[in-house]
């Protein structure tokens, strides 16, 4: 008893003095700077954590018999009673919690033994490596673990009895197979050289018969008659591999849609109301393609494609409505997405939500994109930091989850409806066949005199026009020079570069910059972003006095990007990517194939590609002294140069198409093997019951009313997929 007499103690002063006189105590001092000072409930937290509770069994035995109502308190019994429970109840409660806990490492733990084999699942033979052994070797792994990495077959020459119809879709910009006008404004850039590029090389893999590239027919007379044609043939291949015909309708193709208004080339914030339109377009195109698909290759019956591809918010929506009526995969690339964008935007502190959404239609993409998630089985992204700082942002996707969920799915578990899409990284490829032949065309490591002439009064030899255009603003052309090419786009930081290099006397010494920055006639008539940027850079050239210094020409094709590259190589230069935001950098890998060393973002792809190639530095794009410093840095030490470009050209394998377009067909044919719906009637495939009746049903797709709309898009889907609206 002796242990609780301040119990009894403190009980007494609080009942004979009340809370006036306790609050005077110094050790209360904290507590009243906390707020206003409740005695009971610091006794009670006080005594629930340090009671002796036989003691206070004793305290309470000793009230109870006390039966002398003068010695007795009724109130000092009811308080020792209600402290005594509430000491039970805490221990109750602390018992649980650790029941609790325990549970939920053990829920954790089987999630992370599930998630782990399915990342071997995910892994090819050569990214495996030790980490998949040590985690064998660590746990007692399923019989699935074994099936489950080996049912994963990498996409081989032995495909190529499977004759796949594949449908990328990107809408908006200007669209070519050749002299691609890139950079000619926002919409018009790095993705429509990628998905070109892409229809390209899916049509050269075994197995696949015909790409098809869905987008805008334009007939504006601000823009070449070219993009009016309906169709541009990019690749064609008469005969496979052992001679054999493949018939006339194989290869890719451009397939441009009318839709919107003909006569005016719009912007991407202006396709939405229009999309439904492309859809009803390119819906009777596939169903006309797939009947004379089908009498060169399908036996009389229909081919339908393989995957519908779509690239951007835009694309995404048509395509998972294509897919919906089609009963079809449907594959995403994101390239940027709204609510990265937006979430920046807000940052920056210049417009409000309501002045971004009225100038970029940005809650209209986010809501496409929200609905491309909800549709597609397959997300392609360029970088892991892509799946968990941009889409990690929606409300269809969350990173833990979708492992958790696709955990669940292979060991049969019931998911209880929740769904989320696969998200792989595949990087974009690169065709490496013209950097070969051009390398060989002069010697690389040849000094720039050699090349444009000696001083003997020499007839020089013959060299690319953009070179004599980039020449034409230096006073000394030979000295290394610092490549940029991008677009004028305020968020490719060029002025922060420019900065840099005008601020740092050692760097313009060593060497001249070179400006890349699109195609322009007029700043006057160009967009207020782009404009601001090149005016911008005009009055930091005149700031810093960088004439003869700065090269900044107005018009270069595409055709003489590689020019471009080599001019930088010739003289020991270095390319450079300051971007405050890069999604991947393709550029880095075209100027690493040329031999140019980089200088790049450390926010967003150039991570992954630094990583893999090891052939420059990454820098803080807000940081002009450290931009300045790597640049000088490449530019001055001869010999880290030339790892660096030895470095690129010996790791650059891992960004060519092939490599990408196998990964690629790969990814969607497992895809298509978990969802047996999305078995149609593929030459080489099995032909099921259930997919011949969905043929006859889509036989009537033609005497129905095409105008698909995002509410009426479940009727449709129901009526014309019975596989799906059976299960």
């Amino acid at each position: 008893m002796a242990g609780n007499e301040w119990i009894n103690g403190y009980l007494e002063a609080i009942l004979d003095s009340g809370a006036a006189a306790i609050e005077e105590q110094k050790p209360m001092v904290d507590l009243r700077e906390r707020g206003h000072f409740n005695p009971t409930k610091y006794f009670v937290e006080e005594v629930v954590t340090g009671v002796d509770e036989t003691d206070l069994h004793r305290t309470w035995i000793k009230v109870v018999a006390t039966r002398n109502a003068r010695e007795r308190s009724s109130r000092l019994e009811n308080m020792c009673w209600r402290i005594w429970h509430l000491t039970r109840k805490k221990k109750q409660l602390e018992w649980e919690e650790l029941q609790r806990l325990a549970k939920r490492r053990w829920e954790r733990e089987l999630v992370r033994k599930d998630a782990t084999e399915d990342l071997a699942e995910d892994l090819s033979e050569g990214e495996k490596g030790d980490t998949v052994s040590e985690l064998i070797h660590a746990e007692t792994p399923r019989v699935s673990f074994h099936s489950n990495a080996s049912s994963l077959e990498l996409w081989s020459d032995d495909k190529k009895e499977k004759k796949l119809y594949i449908i990328l879709i990107s809408l908006h910009g200007l669209v070519r197979g050749e002299n691609m006008e890139l950079g000619r404004d926002s919409d018009t850039g790095g993705q429509v050289k990628y998905v070109v590029e892409l229809s390209r090389a899916l049509a050269k893999m075994p197995g696949v018969y015909r790409v098809d590239l869905f987008t805008r027919q334009v007939l504006s007379p601000e823009v070449d008659w070219s993009y009016g044609e309906p169709t541009e043939m990019l690749t064609t291949a008469s005969e496979d591999a052992d001679g054999n015909d493949v018939g006339e309708s194989s290869g890719a193709y451009i397939i441009r849609i009318p839709f919107g208004p003909r006569d005016k080339y719009l912007h991407k914030e202006l396709l939405w109301p229009y999309i439904q339109e492309f859809v009803d377009g390119a819906l009777a195109h596939i169903l006309n393609m797939s009947k004379v698909l089908g009498e060169q290759i399908g036996g009389g019956q229909p081919v339908w494609p393989y995957v519908i591809h779509g690239h951007y918010a835009d694309a995404g929506d048509s395509a998972a409505l294509l897919s919906g009526a089609l009963n079809v995969p449907m594959v995403l690339t994101g390239h940027s997405l709204g609510r990265n964008k937006l979430e920046q935007l807000l940052k920056q502190g210049r417009q409000s939500k309501e002045d971004i959404n009225s100038m970029y239609k940005i809650m209209r993409r986010i809501e496409a994109e929200e609905l491309s998630l909800d549709v597609a089985e397959l997300v392609i992204t360029s970088t892991q930091q892509e799946i968990e700082e941009q889409w990690g942002l929606y409300d269809g996707f969350d990173v833990k989850l979708e492992k958790i969920l696709r955990a669940r799915a292979r060991r049969g578990v019931n998911c209880h409806g929740r769904y989320m899409p696969r998200m792989v990284v595949i990087p974009p490829g690169m065709d490496f066949s013209s950097v070969v032949v051009q390398e060989d065309a002069c010697e690389v490591d040849g000094e720039l005199p050699t090349v444009i002439g000696g001083t003997d009064g020499s007839s020089p030899k013959a060299i690319p026009t953009i070179w004599s255009e980039v020449m034409r603003f230096l006073t000394n052309p030979h000295k290394p020079m610092i490549l940029a090419l991008s677009r004028p786009d305020p968020k490719k930081n060029i002025t922060t570069l420019l900065k840099a290099f005008g601020e740092c006397r050692p760097l313009r010494e060593l060497a001249n910059l070179t400006l890349i920055m699109g195609n322009r006639d007029d700043i006057d008539e160009m967009t207020g972003g782009n404009a601001s940027v090149l005016i911008t850079v005009l009055k930091l050239i005149d700031k810093y006095d960088l004439y003869g210094l700065v090269a900044y020409p107005k018009h270069h094709k595409q055709t003489d990007v590689p020019d471009i590259y080599r001019l930088a190589a010739k003289t020991k230069g270095v390319f450079i990517n300051p971007a405050l935001v890069e999604p991947f950098g393709l550029t880095l890998i075209e100027a690493a194939a040329h031999g140019l060393p980089m200088v790049a973002t450390k926010n967003g792809g150039p991570v992954d590609i630094q990583r893999a190639l090891n052939n420059g530095l990454l820098v803080d794009p807000h940081d002009q002294k450290a931009i300045a410093d790597a640049l000088l840095k490449l530019v001055s030490e001869k010999n880290l140069w030339h790892d660096c470009r030895r470095n690129g050209w010996k790791n650059i394998h891992l960004y060519s198409w092939p490599e990408h377009c196998r990964t690629y067909l790969t990814k969607v044919a497992a895809c298509r093997m978990r969802h047996p719906q999305w078995k149609t009637d593929t030459p080489g495939d099995e032909v099921s019951a259930e997919v011949s009746s969905l043929n006859d049903s889509l036989k009537d797709v033609h005497d129905m009313s095409l105008r698909l709309s995002v509410d009426d898009k479940a009727s449709l889907t129901g009526s014309l997929d019975p596989v799906a609206s059976s299960s």
